[in-house]
Formats: C-alpha cells, sequence, structure tokens
C-alpha cells in the first residue's frame, strides 16, 4: 500500500472554507492569500444643530471640534491597522495591541459625542406617557422618575466621562451605565439610548464644577424623538436575541 502526501496550503485551505459556505471559487485563490487582511474603514461626522442657550458658543464650536478630533484619529488608526504586523503580538506591547486599544477608544469617543449631540438641544422637549420609551424606562426601574435619580446618580459618579441608558441584550432589560474615560465600565451587548457627556471638557468653561446643575440643563432638553427612534431599534434586537 502506498499513499501520496500533499500539503495543504493557505489556498487550499480559503478553498475549501469558500466552498463550504456556498462561496463562487476565485481565479488565484493562492494570490488573494497573500494580500493583507482589509480591516480599514473611514468614519465622517454629521452637521449637528445645536439651538441651547444652556452651552456657550465657544463651548459648542470647541466641543465639535474635538469630536472632529476623535474621528481623524480613528480613521488614522483604521488606516494603520490594514498594514500592521499581525505576526508580531504579544500582551505587553506590540503596535497591533495599542492600535487596536487605540480603536476601541476612538471608538467610542467618536461616536458617543455624535449621539449625545443628536439627543440633546430640543428646546421644546416632551416625553408622552405613552411613548415606547416612557413605558419601557417606567418597567425597568419602577417609575420614571426612579430613571432620572439613576440616570443622574450615574452622571454625578462618571470619572471624566458618560452616562449612558443602554438596552442590555443580556439582561433583556434598560440600564444606567457610568462609563469612565469613553471605554470603561461598558457592559458587553448594550445598546445606547440616552447619552450625555460628563467630561469636564462638556461643562467646565459654561458651569465651573457645578456638574449637577450642567446634567439637570441637558435633560430638560434632551430630544425624546431621537430617544424614541433608539428604543424602536432596541426592541428590534430585543426580539432577534431572545427568539
Amino acid at each position: 500500500m502506498s499513499s501520496n502526501s500533499k500539503k495543504i496550503t493557505t489556498a487550499d485551505l480559503a478553498s475549501v472554507i469558500r466552498d463550504s459556505l456556498g462561496l463562487p471559487a476565485r481565479d488565484n485563490e493562492q494570490a488573494s492569500a497573500q494580500k493583507p487582511l482589509n480591516e480599514s474603514y473611514v468614519t465622517q461626522s454629521k452637521q449637528f444643530d445645536l439651538r441651547t442657550e444652556f452651552l456657550s458658543e465657544k463651548n459648542k464650536s470647541n466641543h465639535l471640534e474635538l469630536m472632529e478630533e476623535y474621528i481623524s484619529s480613528l480613521n488614522e488608526v483604521s488606516a494603520k491597522l490594514d498594514s500592521v504586523d499581525r505576526s508580531d503580538t504579544n500582551s505587553n506591547s506590540t503596535e497591533f495591541r495599542s492600535l487596536k486599544v487605540d480603536e476601541a477608544y476612538n471608538i467610542n469617543a467618536a461616536f458617543l459625542h455624535g449621539l449625545y449631540f443628536e439627543n440633546i438641544s430640543d428646546m421644546q422637549s416632551q416625553l408622552a406617557m405613552d411613548s415606547l420609551t416612557f413605558m419601557r424606562l417606567e418597567r425597568d426601574f419602577g417609575t420614571f422618575d426612579d430613571w432620572q435619580k439613576d440616570f443622574i446618580a450615574c452622571a454625578l459618579s462618571s470619572r471624566s466621562g458618560w452616562v449612558v441608558t443602554v438596552y442590555n441584550a443580556f439582561l433583556n432589560r434598560y440600564i444606567n451605565v457610568a462609563v469612565d474615560s469613553h471605554n470603561q465600565n461598558i457592559p458587553f451587548s448594550s445598546f445606547p439610548i440616552v447619552v450625555l457627556d460628563c467630561w469636564e471638557h462638556a461643562y467646565y468653561r459654561d458651569y465651573l464644577k457645578d456638574k449637577k446643575t450642567y446634567v439637570h440643563a441637558m435633560m430638560k432638553e434632551l430630544d425624546w424623538d431621537i430617544i424614541e427612534t433608539r428604543v424602536k431599534k432596541a426592541e428590534k434586537i430585543s426580539k432577534v436575541t431572545n427568539s
């Protein structure tokens, strides 16, 4: 009895995987296998109409510029991840690890700022008691007032970070999260609903160390229509994760 052994190449493996997934074969799997991973993406900012008089024009201008800096940093990190050496990695100090840490930091910084700007500055802020948002917050916190008290407590507890009401798919309920920095204390499987910036740069120019007055001011002008849209998305997530 004799047998011929054949070395399995990366291209062979890629071909088997593509076939198992029902994907068409490529003309040159070997050439494809040699290509670097394409991880890059480009993030762009939206335009926000910050009409609120609870923040000064200088504050709003500088804050929007800060968000642009986070977006620029995120795009820079994304581009570098395309060509970084993934074969030389460890948990102590490698370029790849540093880039992945920076990626998470800047993703949260950029998008949390966008969500924050989007859900503040409604001069006619109103929340209907028959809205999905009101009913869900009342269900999970006991009363709407209890949600507000918990939200404010999280805001005042945050150490240069954020307070975020999230839908958590693990718990299948809405909770408030006190975020430190941009990326600490955030439970997995959380979808942001209400976002409030609690970094010093968000309020110190206008309120000095009176963080509580700033928090109350922003909550008076929450855009509940925007928040209602997010809750409806969270409810769709709930149906999928709990089916």
